[in-house]
């Protein structure tokens, strides 16, 4: 299943609907203004929170995590001992380990578990500017985490081009 997303979710303030394959509303980000740190929401259809994602404040290394049901579900980091500058580890609450690797900055990654392909992001997909999917590749894939892994990486990635 493929997911519309454009990179105007990463202005903090704006809303913005992510669309399916059929162009049906499939999440809502919502991005928090006026908080201390990066906090979006990602909203089902109907309103209902799905995901949270905060970048941690008081961290050595960029981190930013992932909640559910105000409880963490997953921590994001860049990967420490890589040769690739674009890789990225996801850190699941129960011990699940999953490695994001790539050209994050050009929208051409993906998400993997132990070798195995959960998700490819990618601009290849659309014409348009500044769009790119989250094809979940996975039937047994959490569609709303893999959204929020590609949106958490391609923040961190922005961060640390800018510093």
């Amino acid at each position: 299943m493929k997911y519309l997303v454009r990179d105007k979710i990463f202005a903090i303030g704006d809303d913005y609907w992510i669309e399916d394959e059929q162009g049906r509303h499939a999440f809502l980000v919502d991005g928090k203004a006026l908080r201390l740190r990066d906090t979006l929401e990602l909203k089902d259809p109907a309103g209902r929170v799905q995901i949270v994602l905060r970048q941690k404040m008081f961290s050595l290394r960029d981190t930013m995590t992932v909640e559910r049901d105000e409880k963490v579900l997953a921590t994001v980091r860049r990967k420490r001992l890589s040769l690739l500058r674009n890789h990225y580890r996801i850190t699941l609450v129960d011990g699940t380990e999953l490695d994001v690797s790539g050209r994050i900055l050009d929208r051409e990654f993906t998400v993997e578990y132990d070798g195995e392909l959960l998700a490819h992001i990618s601009r290849q997909w659309f014409r348009v500017r500044d769009t790119y999917a989250v094809n979940v590749v996975r039937d047994d894939a959490d569609p709303a985490l893999m959204i929020a892994v590609a949106v958490c990486v391609i923040r961190m990635a922005e961060r640390e081009r800018e510093d």
